[in-house]
């Protein structure tokens, strides 16, 4: 045991005499407290560069985090903006519409000056997905009458079939009892525009009795012609959609396009005769 304890103490003088002897080698660069700083930091400093390497990186990663939560929400606000931007987008495109559509109301009342346009609203509707027979809500008491042309900015939707007090039916030009006098807007060539029984549950209506003679293609503006009493002339009806040609000399017929669209109609303007 005595042994042991004087090997240690031996060990630990030794250590000290070493120390010492390193700190008066030194002390040409300075002081001997310094000296013995500079020989004591020798094995700290890796232990030192450790700690501050590793301090370095754990403060980046902190900033990392820091700046991804600052990121995640400036996109969140970001988003957000873009959404109120899209809502107040797609609100001036609706009041846009509704301008351009009594614009286009206006413009074609002005045409029609033997007419006194009546507004009105469509409060009910056969069973089905298209608006063919519908009631509205202005009858006898407005000077509605029957076969008074029903219209919207766009062109035309019918005609009224039944009057009463306060309400109206009207038939429009895709159900199977209309019937209108059209023609061709750029060769003027006179038509009959029918609605059919195939085309209805497409929105579509047939020209029919077209003869061999007659110049028309896919793309052509159907408009009526102001024959037959009812309709005046000149309100737009639709396009052609396809020509159907066949060998008889009025076989032929036209699928049209309205320009209306029947699957969501909701206001309508019913053109009186003024007095």
């Amino acid at each position: 045991m005595r042994r042991l304890l004087r090997s240690r103490f031996f060990i630990i003088a030794l250590v000290i005499v070493v120390i010492l002897t390193l700190a008066v080698a030194s002390s040409k660069e300075g002081s001997g407290i310094k000296a013995i700083g500079n020989v004591i930091s020798v094995p700290i400093a890796p232990l030192q560069s450790v700690i501050s390497f590793m301090a370095e990186r754990i403060g980046g990663v902190f900033d990392y985090f820091k700046d991804v939560k600052i990121t995640k929400a400036e996109n969140e606000e970001l988003l957000h903006r873009i959404n109120e931007l899209e809502k107040e987008n797609r609100e001036l495109e609706r009041l846009e519409r509704e301008n351009k559509e009594l614009r286009d109301a206006l413009n074609f009342m002005d045409q029609m000056e033997s007419f006194e346009p009546v507004g009105c609203t469509i409060i009910a509707k056969d069973p089905g997905n298209w608006f063919e027979v519908f009631t509205i809500n202005r009858g006898s008491k407005d000077g509605i009458e029957i076969n008074s042309p029903v219209i919207t900015a766009y062109g035309l939707v019918g005609r009224v079939s039944e009057v009463n007090l306060f309400t109206s039916k009207v038939v429009s030009i895709i159900d199977m009892d209309s019937t209108v006098a059209a023609r061709v807007s750029s060769s003027r060539d006179v038509l009959i525009v029918r609605g059919d029984a195939s085309l209805r549950s497409s929105g579509l209506c047939r020209m029919d009795y077209i003869s061999p003679d007659v110049d028309i293609m896919p793309g052509d503006v159907i408009e009526t012609s102001g024959l037959g009493g009812i309709y005046p002339k000149g309100i737009i009806i639709g396009q052609v959609k396809d020509v159907i040609r066949n060998e008889g000399q009025f076989d032929s017929y036209a699928v049209i396009s309205p320009v209306v669209d029947f699957k969501r109609l909701e206001e309508v303007i019913v053109l009186k005769e003024k007095p």
